[in-house]
Protein backbone atom coordinates (compact mmCIF):
# COMPACT_ATOMS: atom_id res chain seq x y z
CA UNK A 1 0.00 0.00 0.00
CA UNK A 2 2.87 2.21 0.58
CA UNK A 3 4.70 1.82 -2.46
CA UNK A 4 1.14 2.19 -4.29
CA UNK A 5 0.76 5.75 -2.67
CA UNK A 6 4.84 6.19 -3.07
CA UNK A 7 4.00 5.49 -7.12
CA UNK A 8 1.09 7.35 -6.84
CA UNK A 9 3.18 10.37 -5.33
CA UNK A 10 5.77 9.79 -8.02
CA UNK A 11 3.62 9.91 -10.78
CA UNK A 12 1.76 12.95 -9.65
CA UNK A 13 4.98 14.90 -9.45
CA UNK A 14 6.35 13.76 -12.86
CA UNK A 15 2.74 14.64 -14.59
CA UNK A 16 3.47 18.11 -12.26
CA UNK A 17 7.01 18.42 -13.53
CA UNK A 18 6.42 17.40 -17.29
CA UNK A 19 2.92 20.13 -17.17
CA UNK A 20 5.38 22.44 -15.99
CA UNK A 21 8.45 22.13 -18.71
CA UNK A 22 5.63 22.24 -21.29
CA UNK A 23 4.04 25.41 -20.02
CA UNK A 24 7.70 26.80 -19.65
CA UNK A 25 8.51 25.71 -23.20
CA UNK A 26 5.37 27.46 -24.53
CA UNK A 27 6.06 30.59 -22.98
CA UNK A 28 9.65 30.80 -24.39
CA UNK A 29 7.96 29.81 -27.53
CA UNK A 30 5.55 32.57 -27.37
CA UNK A 31 8.54 34.93 -26.06
CA UNK A 32 10.41 34.12 -29.25
CA UNK A 33 7.64 34.46 -31.58
CA UNK A 34 6.83 38.26 -29.84
CA UNK A 35 10.63 39.10 -30.20
CA UNK A 36 11.09 38.49 -33.91
CA UNK A 37 7.60 40.37 -34.34
CA UNK A 38 8.86 43.27 -32.66
CA UNK A 39 12.39 42.94 -33.96
CA UNK A 40 10.83 43.28 -37.81
CA UNK A 41 8.39 46.04 -36.69
CA UNK A 42 11.80 48.04 -35.50
CA UNK A 43 13.55 46.79 -39.00
CA UNK A 44 10.19 48.20 -40.62
CA UNK A 45 10.04 51.16 -38.86
CA UNK A 46 14.30 52.17 -39.37
CA UNK A 47 13.43 51.27 -43.30
CA UNK A 48 10.83 53.60 -43.26
CA UNK A 49 12.84 56.35 -41.11
CA UNK A 50 15.50 55.65 -43.87
CA UNK A 51 13.28 56.71 -46.82
CA UNK A 52 11.50 59.89 -45.03
CA UNK A 53 15.27 60.94 -44.43
CA UNK A 54 16.22 60.61 -47.47
CA UNK A 55 13.38 62.43 -49.41
CA UNK A 56 13.56 65.35 -46.33
CA UNK A 57 17.15 65.88 -47.58
CA UNK A 58 16.33 66.07 -51.56
CA UNK A 59 13.30 68.22 -50.65
CA UNK A 60 15.50 70.37 -48.57
CA UNK A 61 18.42 70.47 -51.19
CA UNK A 62 15.30 71.39 -53.92
CA UNK A 63 14.21 74.42 -51.44
CA UNK A 64 17.59 75.64 -51.14
CA UNK A 65 18.27 75.71 -55.12
CA UNK A 66 15.01 77.28 -55.61
CA UNK A 67 15.49 80.11 -52.58
CA UNK A 68 19.10 81.08 -54.18
CA UNK A 69 16.66 81.88 -57.49
CA UNK A 70 14.15 83.68 -55.81
CA UNK A 71 14.22 87.67 -55.80
CA UNK A 72 11.79 89.93 -54.48
CA UNK A 73 11.78 93.54 -55.88
CA UNK A 74 9.89 96.00 -54.16
CA UNK A 75 9.63 99.30 -55.85
CA UNK A 76 7.73 101.16 -53.27
CA UNK A 77 4.87 102.07 -55.43
CA UNK A 78 1.86 103.97 -53.96
CA UNK A 79 -1.37 104.95 -55.70
CA UNK A 80 -3.05 107.63 -54.12
CA UNK A 81 -6.73 108.49 -55.83
CA UNK A 82 -8.16 109.94 -52.90
CA UNK A 83 -6.81 113.86 -53.33
CA UNK A 84 -8.81 115.65 -55.87
CA UNK A 85 -5.34 116.32 -57.59
CA UNK A 86 -5.38 112.93 -58.57
CA UNK A 87 -8.79 112.64 -60.15
CA UNK A 88 -9.13 115.62 -62.77
CA UNK A 89 -10.83 117.73 -60.75
CA UNK A 90 -8.27 120.93 -60.12
CA UNK A 91 -5.89 120.37 -62.98
CA UNK A 92 -6.35 121.59 -66.46
CA UNK A 93 -5.52 119.03 -69.27
CA UNK A 94 -2.18 120.74 -69.89
CA UNK A 95 -1.39 119.89 -65.93
CA UNK A 96 -2.51 116.14 -66.45
CA UNK A 97 -0.23 115.63 -69.48
CA UNK A 98 3.08 116.61 -67.94
CA UNK A 99 2.01 114.88 -64.71
CA UNK A 100 2.05 111.62 -67.01
CA UNK A 101 5.16 112.50 -69.62
CA UNK A 102 6.79 113.20 -65.57
CA UNK A 103 5.66 109.74 -64.54
CA UNK A 104 6.78 107.65 -67.64
CA UNK A 105 10.25 109.34 -67.77
CA UNK A 106 10.14 111.61 -70.41
CA UNK A 107 11.19 114.96 -70.68
CA UNK A 108 7.89 117.69 -70.45
CA UNK A 109 8.05 119.85 -73.18
CA UNK A 110 5.96 123.07 -73.73
CA UNK A 111 2.37 121.97 -75.61
CA UNK A 112 3.10 122.78 -78.98
CA UNK A 113 -0.34 124.24 -79.66
CA UNK A 114 0.13 127.08 -76.88
CA UNK A 115 3.01 130.07 -76.68
CA UNK A 116 4.07 130.85 -72.72
CA UNK A 117 2.77 134.29 -72.09
CA UNK A 118 6.34 136.09 -72.08
CA UNK A 119 7.75 135.05 -74.85
CA UNK A 120 8.65 137.64 -77.34
CA UNK A 121 6.10 138.12 -80.21
CA UNK A 122 6.99 137.81 -84.24
CA UNK A 123 7.05 141.58 -85.68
Amino acid sequence: MITSKIKLAAAAVAITAVFGAGWTAKGWLEDSKELAAMEALDRLTANIREGQREISAQVEQRLSELKANERVIDRGVIREIQKPVYQRVCLPDASIRLLNSAASGEAPGEPADQVPEDAPTPD
